[in-house]
């Protein structure tokens, strides 16, 4: 008796979605042109950007027929998706590679033109600034195909073909799929990886700025978008009314990124969440001279993670006041966020308010950063400092990171520190074993009734500033008063230069000991005025040290790791033993 065919279970859209990206991704491991998934996943990426705008440029010819309008495309023929990849038996092989790469070839249509690329890249010069084919231009302004194989990439289009992206369920599906590729892009990309805050942490960061409706919200340097999709996400949730998606769509969001790659991945990112025209900038945020941005380009919520570790050349420092100038990114990035924010009464009834990664260094940096760190709190309420665990940021670095919460509006009073405790017998975080969203809950609870507890307290800074003004404030008008000695000192020691050009041989040897008097005196009273400065700076600038520990926690020595207590005490006996044995041979000297 034969038995029945065992009929398939039906696949969901996302189990159909999944099996797809996994069969593409096979297929591009078999080309030799591509080195591992820092080059596959791009690929891939730009291949699917091209369906998608197909898919959306279909959408709006569709709407404009029925509207009876006429539809300016963005792609013309015979570079649309459907012009040269919708067929399976389409261009392919080597004809396909050069229609793709090459600045001049015979296209698809049998007409001698320019190449898809080369087309791409061109459409920057046909439009206005900002507008969606520039998007586009900027967008494969830095792409490369790597791949060797034209009847391979024949084959991933055509996988591609399959996914619908007009389709409300396809891309909500497909957009959880592309996130967990972005997190394998960036785990393969190494250093590359500066541009990747844990989603657990873009949550609590937005959740607790909490945007508003009407509010306008930027990233300057966003990297694939985690904070303006979680940011998108934040604010649909008050989209009541049609003109309320309008301004969620057009006039909330925006972001800019220098990087080629990123900047691609965003603007994906962001249309597959459902933003219809990302307003992302391409370019270096920094190149701008920050005293040139006016009350008409700030904005209400500033969500970012700026690269740091990084240098500007310098022209880049240039366009920062001159006492502020450094060539660390993080701190650029920081006075421009600043000066970013809108001022209450220009647009809004209170300033701007802002969340900003930043790393350790900053906290506890001197110089040029506890300069832009005296602004920052003069200007600005620094209210609230979340210190993160060793290990967040892995695999990219182990360097401790802190969130800075801060409003545009009246000086800093208070600084609260939240200082984000470690599963329980968790030594770090690590790339294998993340923070969890979940853990952040106590923070959330804390953030919104405030007291201190042991992960929890609060500085008083304004105190900390007054009492070091009062410290420090006769060191520095004793270096005034010396100044100004030297500074008189300096104007007889002109007149006598003049006098001593004009004088008779017999009369120059009594002036020029006068000069020599007036010149000892002057370097004294300089001498003097540094000292003096030095004092009292020393008593004023502390105060910008943030990097203030836990005074709830415990000694950390009963918590050590034995190991490491015995390898201490051995460290420290051999450099005893040293030490005594140079005694030793400094006495043995002087014996003989």
């Amino acid at each position: 008796m034969l038995k029945p065919k065992k009929t398939k279970p039906t696949l969901t859209t996302a189990q159909q979605l999944s099996a797809l990206i996994k069969s593409a991704r096979d297929i591009l491991r078999k080309d030799k042109g591509l080195n591992g998934d820092v080059d596959r996943l791009p690929l891939l990426t730009w291949v699917m950007f091209l369906k998608f705008l197909d898919d959306l440029e279909s959408v709006h010819e569709q709407e404009a027929e029925l509207d009876a309008k006429t539809y300016q495309p963005i792609v013309e023929s015979p570079y649309r998706w459907r012009d040269w990849a919708a067929r399976e038996d389409g261009v392919t092989g080597e004809e396909l590679l050069a229609f793709i790469n090459q600045d001049e070839t015979i296209r698809p249509d049998g007409q001698r033109g320019k190449g898809l690329f080369s087309y791409l890249r061109g459409l920057a010069g046909e439009s206005e600034k900002g507008s969606q084919r520039e998007v586009v231009a900027n967008v494969f302004k830095g792409v490369q195909n790597r791949m060797v194989s034209g009847f391979l990439l024949r084959d991933i289009i055509n996988k591609i073909n399959g996914i619908h992206f007009n389709s409300s369920e396809e891309i909500h599906t497909l957009s959880h799929l592309y996130e967990s590729m972005l997190r394998e892009m960036r785990d393969a990309a190494g250093d590359s990886g500066e541009f990747y805050t844990p989603r657990p942490v873009v949550r609590f960061m937005v959740q607790v700025s909490d945007p508003k409706l009407g509010e306008t919200l930027l990233d300057p340097a966003c990297g694939t978008g985690g904070f303006l999709v979680e940011a998108y996400d934040h604010l649909l949730q008050q989209v009541t009314t049609p003109d309320d998606r309008r301004i969620l769509q057009r006039e909330t969001l925006s972001g800019q990124e220098a990087k080629p790659l990123p900047y691609m991945l965003v603007q994906m990112n962001l249309l597959l969440h459902g933003m219809e025209a990302p307003q992302i900038a391409y370019g270096n945020t920094l190149e701008r001279r920050i005293s040139e941005i006016g009350h008409s380009e700030r904005v209400d919520v500033i969500l970012t993670n700026p690269p740091f570790g990084g240098e500007e050349e310098a022209g880049i420092k240039a366009n920062f006041p001159a006492n502020m100038q450094t060539a660390e990114t993080a701190l650029l990035f920081l006075q421009l966020i600043m000066r970013k924010l809108r001022v209450a009464g220009f647009g809004a009834e209170r300033g701007g308010r802002a969340a900003v990664v930043v790393p350790n260094g900053i906290l506890f940096g001197d110089g040029v950063c506890a300069t832009i760190k005296e602004e920052l709190l003069k200007e600005f309420n620094l209210h609230t400092i979340v210190r993160l665990p060793q290990g967040v940021f892995a695999p990219y670095t182990d360097i401790p990171a802190n969130l800075l919460f801060f409003q545009r509006g009246g000086s800093t009073e208070t600084i609260w520190y939240y200082e984000q405790p470690l599963p329980e017998g968790r030594k770090k975080y690590s790339k294998t074993a993340p923070l969890q969203y979940e853990e952040l809950e106590s923070a959330l609870n804390w953030w919104h009734n405030r007291e201190e507890t042991p992960q929890a307290w609060r500085v008083d800074f304004a105190g900390k500033r007054a009492a070091a003004l009062v410290a420090a404030e006769p060191h520095w008008q004793r270096a005034e008063t010396e100044r100004t000695a030297a500074l008189a000192l300096g104007k007889q020691i002109r007149e006598r230069e003049q006098t001593i050009s004009a004088a008779a041989n017999g009369d120059k040897v009594t002036l020029q000991t006068q000069l020599r008097e007036l010149k000892t005196r002057q370097q004294s009273h300089d001498a003097n005025a540094k000292s003096a400065q030095s004092e009292g700076d020393a008593l004023y600038w502390p105060i910008y040290n943030l990097d203030l520990k836990n005074p709830h926690a415990k000694a950390g020595l009963e918590h050590a790791d034995p190991k490491d207590l015995i390898a201490s005490m051995r460290s420290h006996e051999t450099e005893v033993l040293r030490l005594l044995g140079e005694i030793e041979t400094l006495v043995h000297e002087v014996e003989q």
